[in-house]
């Protein structure tokens, strides 16, 4: 998973109010609920010792599922305040929180927020007919990052099913008009495939013009393409078929991501690029290594020490004094997360019984060297 979402909760100052929350609001009783969850969020965080500008402001945000709107759809959310009472995280979840949390704490509490936040694929989605497109390109969860709109030529788009001395040139013509719009529509959707790197490419809406589209997909991109019946571009057409088949599309590429990261866990004896273990993982976010880190979904209670920069850290003191510096103790889920954001590298949250040998963390290096341990 891309986590480069979390950079602004990390170059915040802390402590931090870290919450998961049941926002669910489809009953009829669901306004009183909702109000009695926050006041017990509320209530947890005042006396952890939070100020009230970040209660406040955790207050605020969770009551926004009483207002209606989109976000009255809302099941689960996760937020985190910073002490000055600023917002840095507003995340919906896929569902109600499998773990819900009120912490304020010198370190923002991730990890089971992570096991729930909707899969980062970026993906297009055009929904098509013989005329146009309507095409977007979504990286975050649920937020279009790029929309572009295509409108070909509509005059006498339609066959006419009729006979008459003309019958076969408005055939003609009509068919001819669709392959000139879907090629206009490919020409659109290749720029946005090279610019943007997608995963896959959904195509829904007509027919017709789905398979006159396919056919004029350029290699970049023809390999991508996901089709589906549902979907249109008419007033009023209902998109949620559409959506909900690019969220099923999402979860199935998160799925293979993370197995794929853990068979190059499993079989780093074949190729090298993978470490096991805190200490080795530790070092190799030291030196910059790391590509992706894996963590469990239920980590050691360790902890490690963190110097001024989030990758100035040792699992002991004597890491510190090689570093010259002296450490402050931090769950080592947190640091090891906090470490793999300014790094850029990827996370992926898996259960702890896929990683090999019971262990909490590993990680898949982009490089190796002469001091990176060599697999078992």
């Amino acid at each position: 998973m891309d986590v480069s979402f979390l950079q602004p909760v990390f170059a915040a100052s802390g402590p931090y109010a870290t919450v998961s929350a049941d926002v669910t609001h489809t009953t009829e009783k669901a306004d009183t609920e909702l109000d009695l969850r926050v006041r017990a969020v509320a209530e947890r965080l005042t006396e952890q010792g939070a100020p009230q500008a970040v209660v406040e402001a955790v207050r605020g945000r969770l009551l926004q599922a009483n207002e209606g709107g989109e976000i009255a759809t809302l099941r689960g959310r996760a937020l985190v305040v910073a002490a000055d009472g600023t917002v840095v995280l507003d995340q919906a979840l896929t569902d109600a929180p499998r773990e819900e949390i009120a912490e304020y704490a010198p370190s923002p509490h991730l990890l089971p927020v992570l096991r729930q936040v909707p899969g980062r694929v970026p993906h297009v989605v055009a929904v098509v007919d013989r005329v146009g497109a309507d095409i977007s390109f979504l990286g975050t969860p649920g937020q279009v990052e790029e929309e572009k709109e295509v409108e070909g030529d509509s005059f006498q788009i339609r066959k006419f099913p009729g006979g008459g001395w003309a019958h076969h040139r408005y055939q003609h013509n009509a068919e001819n008009k669709w392959v000139h719009n879907a090629e206009e529509v490919a020409q659109t959707i290749s720029s946005m495939v090279r610019r943007l790197s997608p995963r896959f490419v959904l195509l829904a809406g007509d027919v017709r013009a789905r398979q006159i589209l396919g056919d004029r997909a350029s290699d970049l991109w023809s390999d991508l393409i996901v089709s589906m019946d549902e979907g249109g571009r008419a007033a009023g057409a209902d998109r949620e078929p559409v959506e909900r088949r690019a969220a099923e599309l999402v979860a199935e590429h998160e799925a293979h991501e993370e197995a794929e990261t853990v068979e190059k866990i499993s079989s780093a004896g074949a190729h090298g690029l993978a470490v096991t273990g805190t200490a080795s993982v530790v070092e190799a976010l030291r030196k910059g290594q790391v590509e992706t880190l894996v963590l469990a979904d239920r980590p050691d209670d360790e902890q490690l020490l963190v110097g001024d920069a989030p990758t100035v850290l040792g699992v002991q003191q004597s890491d510190m004094d090689a570093l010259g510096t002296r450490g402050t103790a931090v769950p080592a889920d947190r640091a090891l997360l906090a470490a793999a954001v300014a790094s850029d590298a990827a996370v992926v949250v898996v259960p702890r019984t896929a990683m090999p040998g019971d262990i909490p963390v590993a990680a898949v290096l982009r490089y190796t060297d002469e001091s990176t341990p060599s697999p078992q």
